[in-house]
């Protein structure tokens, strides 16, 4: 399984933000897009895949590929999805999360539950980083967590809680990249085997 940790520093936690104005609901358009990156492909999910928004240190919401339904390529509809989840966010008791959807959860707490969680279902952690080894270097993973940022720098307190999970430190390339590219290109590394072997249609 490939899961995908976005830290969404300015995320919402209460589901009053609008749907017309994404971005100024802190950066959720950002979030969405992720989430559409990690969990679609042309005409199907990933079914092998898992993502996980960091909600302001807050609630953590995840959708798995496996099990998810009705979800679609554009991010308002997305973003509908958080909103319904943080609606339901009252249903989330200590370690239960509200499930307001098949394959989709919201879980109470911020990045270190988020990332015991998650972690404890990866064989690595990867913490994707301007100043990481470049991936090309490094073997693809087979049962990785990612670990990521939004449109901020992960903070000093997020790279500490990353490091309790001794996480390989890797770099998409010398450009930075939004979430969503870093998402997408990351998915091709894995589907090429780190760009090491040709693949062929269909």
């Amino acid at each position: 399984m490939r899961q995908f940790l976005v830290v969404g520093h300015d995320a919402p936690t209460t589901p009053d933000f609008s749907l017309d104005d994404l971005p100024g609901a802190g950066r959720i358009d950002l979030l969405a897009r992720t989430v559409v990156a990690a969990l679609l492909r042309s005409h199907g999910v990933r079914e092998d895949a898992r993502v996980h928004l960091v909600l302001d240190d807050t609630y953590t919401f995840v959708v798995d590929g496996a099990t998810v339904r009705g979800l679609h390529p554009d991010e308002r509809s997305t973003a509908a999805r958080v909103r319904e989840a943080l609606a339901a966010r009252d249903e989330a008791v200590g370690a239960l999360p509200a499930e307001p959807s098949p394959g989709v959860a919201l879980y109470r707490g911020g990045l270190d539950a988020a990332l015991d969680r998650a972690a404890a279902d990866a064989d690595e952690v990867v913490l994707l980083d301007e100043d990481g080894d470049p991936a090309t270097a490094a073997p693809a993973p087979a049962n990785p967590l990612f670990v990521l940022s939004d449109h901020h720098d992960l903070t000093a307190s997020d790279r500490a809680a990353a490091a309790d999970h001794d996480p390989t430190r890797l770099s998409l390339g010398p450009v930075a990249l939004h979430a969503d590219q870093a998402v997408a290109v990351t998915h091709t590394w894995l589907d090429t085997d780190g760009f090491a072997h040709s693949y062929h249609k269909g």
